[in-house]
């Protein structure tokens, strides 16, 4: 599998019941591959995976995947911080049709040092006969993935293919990437972080944003990686505070709340996920007004909206 580009890392659509909402999640798919993005992550921190029970995680993959067609890769989230369940799980979702890949993150709440998570990722790993990406997110697990344990492991195991960096360390993904094999993927986990990631050598990154503005972040990264530096930089400024503001509290808040405001899903979430506060609420607005995003899913002249704000940029004629 090469892995490079933007990709999404879904939200999960509920309804008011708490139900997962099935069709909003194939429609998201489907303008999401419109829109250009290079990848998918089905289940990854976003999603709200830990709130789904254990066949609607696996319903969610299978939808993801139904949906793509095999027109774009699809990365599934299994991340357990009991190393069985986590080859189990691993095990599972390798086995659903049309899964590019596993996407699996530290151990939360363990804190393992290095060699427990060598052993962690190397027994997923082994487990299962398809390419595995590493997350490493230590503001969510607790650990930190260290750049000399992540080539470890991909020089013992063959397909550890490559790692979603969310450290914030610029350093240690410097290292990372001077360490590795140009072979080996190295995505930025954070949207802020896409551009010097890049700039290092890195393949692309794994958005949140995207969620919002796909045919946007995947344009910003196919730009970078081009090297055509001008481009990533308007759409970055452009789009900056709106990558800010998709944490303004914890993901997916935010970013659900926007998506209802251009009427793309039904703001739903599942305990401990809470709607964002009316303070937040008023400022994403702003952001959305800002932006042109209000509604946006629900005009049809959206694609001349995009277009007239690009062109204020500079970034495409207008007509």
């Amino acid at each position: 599998m090469t892995l490079s580009g933007c990709g999404t890392a879904l939200v999960t659509p509920f309804r008011g019941d708490g139900s997962l909402d099935e069709e909003t999640l194939s429609e998201l798919v489907e303008w999401q591959i419109a829109s250009g993005i290079h990848f998918l992550v089905a289940c990854g921190t976003t999603a709200e995976t830990p709130t789904l029970n254990h066949q609607e995680w696996l319903r969610v993959i299978g939808i993801v995947t139904e949906t793509a067609g095999g027109r774009v890769p699809v990365l599934a989230g299994c991340t357990h911080n009991a190393t069985h369940e986590a080859v189990a799980r691993a095990g599972e979702a390798a086995s659903v049709p049309g899964v590019s890949g596993l996407l699996t993150a530290n151990p939360f709440y363990n804190k393992p040092g290095q060699e427990g998570q060598y052993r962690h990722f190397r027994a997923i790993a082994e487990a299962v006969p398809c390419p595995v990406i590493l997350y490493n997110i230590p503001s969510r697990t607790g650990v930190n993935l260290e750049p000399a344990t992540i080539l470890r492991l991909a020089e013992d195991v063959p397909n550890i293919q490559g790692v979603k960096e969310s450290s914030g360390n610029l350093q240690q993904i410097a290292e990372l990437i001077h360490l590795l094999p140009q072979s080996f993927t190295v995505l930025a986990g954070d949207d802020v972080m896409a551009l010097p990631v890049i700039a290092l050598g890195g393949a692309g990154l794994v958005s949140v944003a995207s969620n919002e503005i796909p045919s946007e972040m995947a344009r910003l990264v196919a730009a970078a990686l081009d090297g055509d530096w001008a481009t990533a930089r308007a759409l970055n400024r452009r789009y900056f505070r709106l990558m800010t503001a998709n944490f303004w509290e914890s993901s997916p808040g935010p970013v659900k709340c926007m998506m209802a405001m251009m009427g793309r899903l039904q703001e739903n979430y599942r305990l401990p996920m809470v709607p964002v506060t009316a303070a937040t609420r008023e400022k994403l607005a702003i952001v959305a007004e800002e932006l042109g995003l209000k509604g946006t899913a629900l005009r049809p002249s959206i694609t001349n909206t995009i277009k007239a704000a690009l062109a204020a940029e500079g970034m495409v004629q207008s007509e």
